[in-house]
């Protein structure tokens, strides 16, 4: 076998990809190709079911290697990044002590979270960092409001240190509405910051918090483009000012979030390297070094839930994969319950864990941009690249991002966007595990604090803007259950399954999952012989509402019998939608679910007729 030179599979001929599109065609038995196989994003992407080696022509980039401009496969030769956890800093000792705690517990990265409004002094600064190696970890602060004062201090005490302060005027803008005095001594102050911090190789001092977009519901193209758009905002704002571009762009860190689309977040983050190199490169930088971009990753806050919350450590799981694959500077597993509650001891060493798995456990490491050269993920790199550049286009011809935020462009495309999702939602044609899909049925949150069910809106008194609003994809839903575990009590809604085995099995587990989404108690039966058996067992346990769960063909006889013996006893539902649903109507029966049915309104209309 040594002297064997063949290769292998050589009895095997080429396929093209038309052969393959012919036999796939064939095989759809002529359903529409595109209708059934192409998956077209919320994005306005339509993904491939398969991609080929000449889907690449055309993409100038792949010969680079990691560390290359334009730095698609990230800055660094190695996968490295650093494990963050963010620390509230209200109480300095306290915030000092769990520092000294966690970097004993696998992190090498801290974030401190400093009080709103708060400036701290050197002295506190010291007590802050007291018995912290600053030369050996990642340290940020945000929000920077001692900005200056903690600039001095690691000047003073580790010139080598890594970190940032999170100086993002642009990004409280985008939020509350409004800048701090006015935006030309926001630029001013940043201008100060920057120059105030040219000794600190590593230490960033002007964030981009792109999260926000996210976190507002944003999809992944209006996400890279409108954080690029800010970053944008900075180079042309500061440039002015006197800096270069060397200057400035060294001094930037991104701060975004991703969310659970898993290729699609890959790849949105290797395209903004390639968007955000295009553009420093614009500058005319005197060092290509210049536009590599630093970016700290963080678990999104949209797709997380109050019901179920356990399901947010799979969430998260795969955003921080997604994150590190795609070859991010540091990351921030969020807790799975800080969606509705302060976090707890056991949920910040579960967040920490996820990520030393990926590192200690799986060497997600030891290799930079495994998904380069995926045929799907280099196709959605350049796809999302395409569209975000587009729309970050728009922005710019409506005078950057202060303009497109007064002109209100920004956050319409996001709310268009959210609207969208929303319905998605509703229809449960996107899947919120536990909450809009596949309930706990024994799940009850009487006591939850009210105000994680809320979106966050931040608008200023001085605001100039509508603002962003923070939120969650689930909190409709959430809202929903919550009304009913408030009230203290369960409608009982009864399965009346009768006739046909599979189609009375498959359409009663749908319905209990159907209605406990509001917090109802689904109760299950084995099969009734009879209209009359099942209506009696029904008011034996004083359902309030009754669903028949059989096939189609029987629903003609049996759904206009059993409204009849029920009437005003209970709601009376039909699980499907029959051929006949017309005739049922004319008879009295209103009442269908089934999977074309929008499950929030639906469920709301039942909580109103059950006075919840």
């Amino acid at each position: 076998m040594a002297d064997n030179k063949e290769k292998l599979f050589t009895e095997f001929p080429p396929v093209s990809t038309q052969e393959w599109v012919n036999k796939i065609t064939t095989d759809l038995k002529g359903a529409d190709f595109d209708r059934k196989l192409v998956w077209r994003t919320l994005e306005g992407i339509n993904v491939q079911p398969f991609y080929r080696s000449e889907d690449l022509e055309g993409i100038d980039y792949l010969e680079q290697v990691p560390g290359d401009f334009p730095y698609v496969r990230g800055n660094k030769t190695s996968n490295e990044w650093y494990i963050r956890q963010d620390i509230d800093a209200k109480n300095i000792e306290a915030a000092n002590n769990k520092a000294l705690d966690v970097l004993m517990k696998g992190v090498n990265s801290l974030g401190f979270c400093i009080e709103k409004g708060k400036k701290l002094s050197e002295e506190e600064i010291t007590a802050l960092l007291k018995d912290i190696a600053l030369d050996c970890l990642d340290i940020n602060f945000e929000p920077a409001h001692s900005s200056k004062e903690i600039i001095a201090f690691v000047k003073k005490n580790a010139e080598k240190a890594t970190g940032s302060v999170n100086y993002d005027a642009l990004g409280k803008f985008a939020i509350t509405g409004a800048f701090c005095e006015s935006a030309e001594k926001s630029f001013d102050f940043a201008t100060e910051l920057i120059k105030d911090a040219a000794a600190l190789s590593n230490f960033k001092v002007i964030g981009v918090n792109g999260r926000n977009f996210n976190n507002a519901g944003a999809n992944i193209v209006e996400d890279l483009a409108f954080t690029l758009a800010m970053g944008n905002e900075y180079l042309s704002e500061l440039t002015e000012r006197g800096l270069s571009v060397d200057e400035i762009a060294q001094k930037m860190k991104f701060n975004i979030a991703v969310g659970g689309n898993y290729f699609m977040e890959m790849a949105k983050i290797r395209a903004a390297r390639l968007l955000w190199s295009k553009i420093v490169e614009a500058y005319e930088p005197n060092d290509k070094a210049a536009a590599k971009m630093s970016i700290h990753a963080e678990t999104s806050q949209w797709n997380k839930t109050a019901y179920d919350p356990y399901v947010n450590m799979l969430r998260t799981q795969t955003e921080a994969m997604s994150g590190v694959i795609a070859g991010v500077d540091s990351f921030t597993v969020k807790p799975f319950n800080v969606a509705f509650e302060e976090s707890t001891e056991f949920s910040e060493r579960i967040a920490r864990n996820q990520q030393i798995l990926l590192k200690e456990e799986a060497y997600f490491d030891k290799i930079v941009d495994p998904a380069a050269g995926s045929y799907y993920i280099e196709n959605l790199t350049n796809s999302i690249a395409e569209h975000a550049w587009k729309l970050f286009l728009e922005v710019q011809e409506k005078g950057g991002f202060i303009a497109a935020m007064k002109a209100g462009f920004i956050q319409g495309k996001i709310n268009e966007t959210v609207d969208t999702r929303n319905k998605n939602i509703a229809r449960r044609k996107d899947t919120y595990l536990g909450t809009n899909q596949f309930p706990n049925f024994n799940e009850v949150l009487a006591d939850l604090n009210a105000k994680a069910l809320e979106s966050v809106n931040l608008k200023a008194e001085n605001a100039i803007i509508e603002p962003l609003t923070i939120q969650r994809g689930s909190q409709t839903f959430e809202n929903l259950r919550f009304k009913t575990d408030k009230s203290g009590r369960r409608p009982k809604v009864f399965m009346m399954t009768m006739g046909n085995l599979n189609f009375r099995l498959a359409r009663a587990q749908f319905s209990s999952n159907f209605f406990a989404v509001a917090g109802f108690e689904p109760i299950d039966n084995n099969g009734f012989p009879t209209v009359e058996e099942g209506v009696k067992a029904a008011m034996d346990v004083k359902a309030d509402i009754v669903v028949l769960c059989s096939s189609d063909d029987e629903y003609a006889e049996w759904a206009p019998a059993a409204y009849e013996l029920l009437k005003d006893k209970a709601i009376f539902v039909v699980a499907g939608a029959p051929a006949c649903a017309d005739e049922l109507k004319a008879k009295g029966v209103t009442n269908f679910i089934n999977v074309k049915t929008n499950v929030l309104e639906e469920l709301t209309r039942y909580q109103k007729e059950l006075n919840i």
